[in-house]
């Protein structure tokens, strides 16, 4: 069986073994870390041992999505639904449906898209732009961000809610930096 996550430090042999105990439940996974410790890989990594390994992985940079857009991104449109909506499409929810969703940058979010996202979180049901129906969907939620939530929510710039239904399981990612015995290995 081939590994996607490579080291030998004691931080990451300990992320190894979390991730062994939590990848086989559903439990929501917040992980937290600087740019480019490798944040994608543990989510990757993840949905590997998962029970879910069999469907899809879908992947968003939440932060990059423009304030208009995310909504038909994320869950999908309507023929119709606006000027230039001539078929209807499937979000990355939707296409996410039995798999996992990786939300990557989950703490460079605005208030409305935390919102949409809490939504889903605690109703587990989607509605396409241009909608009234209410679509069910069975997705197991990662996020990552470099952020602080905890602090971001003590300054109300990130919903509490939405923090605790993300982090239900937390993993910190140590920067490389801290543990320099993987270099070689990577």
């Amino acid at each position: 069986e081939q590994k996607i996550l490579i080291g030998t430090s004691v931080p990451m042999l300990k992320i190894l073994q979390l991730i062994s105990k939590v990848a086989k439940t559903d439990a929501n996974i917040l992980i937290t870390g600087e740019n480019g410790s490798g944040k994608e890989v543990i989510a990757r990594e993840i949905h590997r041992h998962s029970l879910r390994s069999n469907e899809v992985m879908v992947s968003v940079d939440a932060g990059a999505i423009p304030e208009t857009l995310f909504e038909s991104e994320l869950f999908g449109h309507e023929r119709g639904a606006f000027t230039g909506a001539v078929a209807d499409r499937q979000g990355r929810f939707e296409l996410a449906d039995n798999g996992t969703i990786f939300l990557d940058e989950i703490g460079e979010t605005s208030e409305n898209f935390q919102a949409k996202m809490l939504r889903v979180l605690q109703s587990g049901e989607i509605e396409k732009v241009g909608s009234t129906k209410a679509y069910k969907v069975d997705v197991r939620v990662v996020a990552a961000t470099n952020k602080n939530l905890s602090e971001l929510v003590k300054k109300k710039m990130f919903r509490e809610d939405l923090f605790y239904r993300l982090n239900v399981i937390n993993i910190e990612l140590p920067p490389l930096r801290e543990r320099k015995e993987d270099i070689k290995v990577l």
